[in-house]
């Protein structure tokens, strides 16, 4: 079975979708082989509603982009400067064409986890690929601690059901935790580097 998360080759059926977040209203080109591709997950979607878009500013990371939704929005509407990284060609291509046609610049390139991250960022924006198993969620939720700025920000969104309350307990060992949002079993939560 193919994921969104791995590079498998599946058939190409590309499609324009409209989508309007905080009445910005946007347009993205989805695909087979990608998550999401029917339109913004409800995850997403609450992530995104729930941030204070006034406090995102410097640079900021958008994590397994996929096709973009994050990174764009908040280049759109953020005074930031935005990059973006999944593990996925096929998103990370679909990325760059919703960047073109949202009119946004971004820098756009694939990483493994944090593998090609050479710096550190202000904020870390996720909704993080839960179906790769515990222990790879784990190292992208925690190691993203190590390349936040001092008072940087990861903000990422979990189902209850998927263990949003356990993430939350663990990580907020290493890094300050706050629950900023539930919307329909998705908690919306912060972890801020000590």
């Amino acid at each position: 079975m193919s994921h969104y998360f791995t590079n498998d080759t599946v058939k190409s059926e590309e499609k324009e979708i409209d989508v309007a977040i905080n009445n910005q209203n946007l347009k993205f080109i989805t695909d087979n082989g990608v998550f999401s591709k029917k339109g913004l997950d409800f995850g997403t979607r609450s992530l995104l509603e729930s941030i204070d878009t006034l406090e995102i500013k410097g640079n900021v990371l958008d994590f397994g982009c996929g096709y973009g939704p994050i990174g764009i929005y908040l280049k759109k509407v953020c005074d930031c400067t935005v990059d973006m990284v999944d593990v996925n060609e096929r998103a990370l291509s679909l990325a760059a064409k919703n960047a073109v046609l949202n009119k946004v610049e971004v820098n756009i390139f694939k990483s493994n986890i944090y593998s090609s991250i050479n710096k550190d960022y202000d904020f870390i924006v996720t909704n993080p690929p839960i179906r790769v198993g515990k222990k790879i969620l784990y190292d992208i939720l925690f190691s993203s601690i190590k390349h936040l700025k001092p008072n940087g920000k990861l903000i990422f969104v979990i189902n209850k059901d998927q263990g949003a309350k356990s993430v939350m307990k663990d990580l907020n060992e290493v890094a300050k935790t706050e629950l900023i949002k539930k919307n329909k079993g998705f908690y919306v939560i912060t972890a801020k580097n000590r």
